[in-house]
């Protein structure tokens, strides 16, 4: 699986640190091309998200099991992503250790993902006109979780403010050169503060 894993981060760079191992029965890959950001925390912080849900919405972590064929953590232009070629749910690198979003919250964007995934595995295309309704659909899921889990008050207020946006603002399309700029400028911005 590691080879596969391998190939599909084929854009990166070789800088960093590529760590691979299995948190409550789900592959992780953490992809870290930052210095100042220890992978062990990475680890830490997906293992005690999934552990929420595992806890609080465990009907939902059962099918995450079953949807993801692995959570790989790098840098990349949002919070959260599914790619359903690969299986994978991609948790934000710098998000995901950021101390300013809690536990609770990083849970949530997994938790958002896996409903991709689980919609994905029921045979509904990612690319269908109706975005929007699967994106609603994905922060229904945030709504359950956020009213479960302690500390939830700030996923189920993102969850809320999203799902009342208008259809094109609830699934923007995110030009990845633009994005791949502006990641690469901040890294060079928080690498450069190291210094």
């Amino acid at each position: 699986m590691l080879d596969r894993i391998l190939r599909w981060l084929g854009d990166s760079t070789g800088a960093g640190e590529l760590r691979q191992t299995t948190l409550l029965g789900i592959p992780v890959v953490v992809e870290n091309t930052r210095p100042d950001i220890d992978t062990t925390d990475v680890l830490a912080r997906i293992e005690r998200c999934l552990e929420l849900i595992q806890k609080h919405v465990p009907h939902h972590f059962r099918h995450m099991q079953r949807d993801f064929r692995y959570i790989v953590s790098k840098r990349f232009a949002c919070r959260g992503a599914y790619f359903h070629a690969e299986g994978a749910c991609l948790v934000e690198l710098t998000f995901c250790v950021n101390p300013n979003f809690s536990d609770a919250e990083v849970a949530a964007t997994i938790l958002h993902e896996a409903m991709h995934a689980r919609l994905d595995n029921l045979g509904f295309p990612l690319e269908m006109e109706d975005r929007a309704r699967q994106e609603r659909f994905c922060r229904r899921a945030e709504l359950e979780f956020g009213a479960l889990v302690p500390d939830g008050d700030k996923v189920i207020e993102r969850a809320q403010q999203t799902i009342e946006l208008a259809d094109e603002e609830v699934a923007p399309v995110i030009d990845p050169e633009l994005a791949a700029e502006r990641i690469a400028a901040v890294d060079r911005a928080a690498l450069g503060k190291r210094s």
